[in-house]
């Protein structure tokens, strides 16, 4: 019985982890959770101060609307990573003057960092198994003659003429 319950949890996680691997998740992530910081410290009230730059209200709501939003696409469509990126990026910086310090650097610090992991995210290659196939493709194309030992490209003689 313990076996059966271990394996229906295992495949629900290794399902999510399957998925997760397949989008920049961290990226994402990161991106939306400093949008969420940047727009609590937007809202921040200490006493009878209350702390606020910028535009009144319009650039502390739509900063940490706008970085949310493409946390969330991001992960969504991860085809567009790098548009996504850039743009989380560009308003990341830019909520350093709009919303307080960017949310006194630790919302500012986040999505930029979720930025940077959106842009430089990349796809794995296919799975070990495919590889093997094609390195055993490669090892019968050497055998034949028709592949050069140090790549898969066929093989070239240069400084012939024909």
């Amino acid at each position: 019985m313990l076996l059966i319950v271990e394996a229906h949890t295992t495949g629900g996680w290794a399902r999510f982890r399957a998925w997760r691997r397949r989008r920049p998740f961290v990226g994402g992530v990161l991106t939306a959770l400093g949008g969420v910081e940047l727009f609590f410290s937007g809202q921040l009230d200490i006493g009878k101060i209350h702390v606020q730059l910028g535009i009144e209200g319009l650039q502390a709501t739509i900063i940490p609307v706008l970085l949310v939003l493409l946390g969330v696409l991001v992960i969504a469509m991860p085809a567009h990573r790098i548009f996504y990126g850039v743009i989380a990026l560009t308003v990341a910086v830019y909520s350093l003057v709009g919303v307080n310090l960017g949310g006194f650097f630790i919302g500012m610090l986040l999505s930029t960092v979720g930025g940077i992991l959106t842009v430089a995210w990349m796809p794995k290659k296919e799975a070990a198994h495919v590889a093997d196939g094609d390195v055993e493709a490669e090892a019968d194309a050497e055998a034949d003659g028709d592949v050069d030992a140090d790549s898969a490209a066929p093989a070239r003689h240069e400084g012939t003429t024909a």
